[in-house]
């Protein structure tokens, strides 16, 4: 029996991992490197340095531990598949108008549009041999990419369907502008017990038998990301014959890559959305307890639509996930969850990706931009405009720099934004210069802290009390108010005597009051006249739809 058969003999076992088996049987060329002959002492080393490469990376790149979980759990037990936006869905050339129209006709809450065409993120990987993935800051991109890594390892098993062995390779960690991917590849193998590691990665390279994941292109500091980039294209063109996938959010992307196809991650649907919930609640307990329809139903309900929307994005639907399971609820006051989202964007999220922040962030600390987003969230919501141009927020932002006292003044305002927008995705760019919040539900809450922080709360009621727009943020202000919700209660309620005090309300008051004086049942006297009235309003519309 030659050194391959028994080598082969081992994996079909058991022992092996597909992706070796597939790679060293068969007269496989990666293994000739070590001889023709292969002694027993050799062959042991080659498959002991096998199965220790796959549980390398399982154990570095194929387990979640975010925001501050408990345990880290396997990415395959949560993992939900991607999809990806087709062309058609980056409107690079939109104008503001065009963009709020779309957004009104929709009448959704969310931004992306539900007709988008959309891509399976496995089956567009398995297509294109250098892909670039984009999208924006917790959109799953990074767990796309390891995830592609643990299905090239399944071999023929796996839903990666060419022979390559993964090598993922976190380009934060080129702090210097000395970069050599190839003696970075070369470490990974020696590491793991591989003889001669450096002619194995070059035999691997020519023969294109190597899947190069290229995890956060815009982790790379600002310094190096020109040589970075430079090293990362002289390596694709030397090795053309491997497969890559990279990553980068879709902010600090500037096409610079000739060879890739550019696609961008697309939010979860509702059916990701359920998917990734009961996978998250996937043990004995919660699934006789039925923890994950439980935390979905929830979801659904109408006080959870903007709780909901968040969850559209992997990242914050993890956060979601972590709230519900430590409570089984969501909180009553919504305004302390959404603080909790921004924060996690703000600068949670940097700090677990460990990304050095840009010198233009110093001496801006996450209060004082908490602020600023603030003025550009509650400018935009008054003026009944979600998207903004880029030359507006710039002005917004010198003008705060120029006006805060503790805003240090030698910041630049188109810098800030750009940083703003790279590094934590709270603004994001919709079409060229053109930007919105990434959820509306973050510009409803910081609107809402506006107002509270500038005692506009009056105001708030005088102007919007029977503004359907403006529901979620009187909500969020209630939860804001440090002294609680009596006086804006206090302020609707008289603002509303404004509204009762007509003649077909009263006659429409009277009239609930005398048709449910003297009825059965255990309910309330205003909640009688409530029913009553709902049943009123409920005929009149029907009875207009009919003459219509």
């Amino acid at each position: 029996m030659t050194g391959m058969e028994s080598l082969a003999a081992q994996a079909v076992s058991g022992l092996a991992v597909p992706i070796f088996q597939i790679l060293w049987g068969g007269g496989g060329k990666l293994l000739g490197i070590f001889g023709k002959s292969l002694d027993e002492k050799t062959r042991e080393i080659i498959f002991t340095a096998s199965k220790q490469y796959v549980q390398n990376y399982e154990e570095r790149h194929g387990i979640l531990k975010v925001l501050g979980m408990r345990e880290p759990v396997k990415l395959e037990s949560v993992y939900t598949a991607v999809q990806f936006l087709g062309d058609d869905a980056i409107r690079s050339f939109e104008s503001i108008e065009n963009l709020e129209e779309v957004y009104r006709q929709a009448k959704s809450r969310r931004f992306q549009s539900h007709d988008a065409k959309k891509q399976a993120g496995i089956k567009v990987a398995n297509d294109k041999q250098y892909l670039m993935v984009l999208g924006g800051p917790g959109a799953g991109k990074s767990t796309f990419v390891r995830k592609m890594g643990l299905e090239a390892l399944k071999g023929k098993k796996g839903n990666f369907k060419h022979a390559c062995i993964p090598v993922f390779i976190e380009l934060k960690r080129f702090a210097s502008s000395n970069i050599n991917i190839e003696t970075f590849i070369i470490e990974e193998f020696r590491t793991c017990g591989f003889p001669s590691p450096d002619k194995f990665t070059a035999k691997a390279l020519e023969e294109g038998k190597l899947l190069i994941l290229l995890d956060g292109l815009d982790e790379v500091p600002t310094k190096n990301l020109t040589e970075a980039i430079s090293q990362i294209q002289n390596f694709v063109d030397k090795y053309d014959k491997n497969r890559f996938i990279a990553s980068c959010r879709t902010a600090a992307y500037r096409s610079g890559f000739r060879r890739f196809s550019d696609v961008s991650m697309a939010d979860f649907d509702d059916t990701q959305i359920q998917q990734f919930i009961s996978n998250w609640f996937h043990s004995d307990a919660d699934k006789q307890a039925k923890t994950g329809d439980k935390c979905w139903e929830l979801l659904q309900k109408q006080e959870h639509e903007a709780a909901k929307e968040l969850a559209h994005t992997p990242l914050l639907l993890t956060f979601l996930c972590l709230v519900y399971d430590r409570s089984q609820s969501f909180p009553n006051n919504r305004s302390v969850l959404y603080k909790k989202a921004l924060r996690i964007l703000l600068e949670e999220w940097a700090s677990e990706k460990r990304i050095l922040r840009d010198e233009i962030y110093q001496g801006l600390h996450t209060e004082l931009e908490e602020i600023l987003l603030s003025e550009i969230a509650y400018t935009g919501f008054e003026s009944d405009r979600l998207f903004f141009s880029q030359r507006d927020i710039v002005g917004q932002i010198k003008t705060f720099l120029a006006s805060n006292l503790n805003a240090p003044q030698h910041l630049d305002g188109e810098a800030v934004l750009n940083a703003i927008a790279v590094q934590q995705g709270i603004l994001v760019e919709r079409a060229e210069d053109v930007f919105s919040f990434s959820h509306l539900t973050l510009q409803e809450y910081l609107t809402a802290q506006y107002i509270d922080d500038h005692r506009q709360v009056e105001k708030l009621v005088t102007e919007h009390l029977t503004d359907k727009r403006w529901k979620e943020v009187f909500l969020l202000v209630a939860g804001l108010m440090r002294s609680g919700a009596d006086n804006l209660l206090l302020l609707m309620e008289k603002e509303a005597q404004k509204y009762i005090n007509t003649p077909k309300l009263q006659a429409l008051l009277n009239w609930a009051e005398q048709i449910t004086a003297g009825s059965t049942g255990d309910f309330k006297p205003v909640g009688k006249r409530a029913v009553a009235i709902a049943y009123a309003y409920a005929n009149a519309y029907a009875n207009a739809l009919a003459i219509a």
